[in-house]
């Protein structure tokens, strides 16, 4: 259950970051944003971190306790998210904290964050489909 809930969590999240929240940086000039972004991955990361942590951690015991293909495939969609995460939004964020072109980066963030939407949605279905009620 507490799976669900947590892939539910997060797939919410990040349909809002890509429908609302990426594409809203690109209405702001560049000194303005470079302001709302530290506020926003601030605030972000106190929530996300430890969702994506615990989230983690369930999809590695529910793979090791339950052989099922559900979970052997939400593991490793879980996984590419993780790397793309780390190899490629938390950079585009760490040049747009560092002022590197900070409204490009911020129409990069919507491009490149598809990707991890469709990811983590799929983690959510597979969540759904595993025959595992814990």
């Amino acid at each position: 259950m507490w799976r669900k809930i947590i892939d539910f969590g997060l797939v919410v999240l990040i349909w809002m970051t890509q429908l609302i929240v990426y594409p809203g940086f690109t209405y702001f000039a560049a000194q303005d944003l470079l302001r709302l972004h530290v506020v926003y991955t601030n605030a972000i990361s106190i929530l996300v971190g430890p969702l994506m942590l615990a989230q983690a951690a369930l999809h590695v015991y529910h793979f090791l306790a339950h052989k099922h293909w559900t979970n052997a495939l939400s593991l490793c969609l879980l996984v590419l998210v993780w790397i793309h995460t780390f190899a490629f939004a938390v950079p585009l964020h760490n040049e747009l904290a560092q002022g590197i072109h900070p409204l490009e980066s911020a129409a990069e963030l919507v491009s490149l964050n598809w990707s991890r939407t469709i990811l983590w949605t799929l983690v959510f279905v597979m969540s759904v489909l595993s025959p595992h009620k814990k």
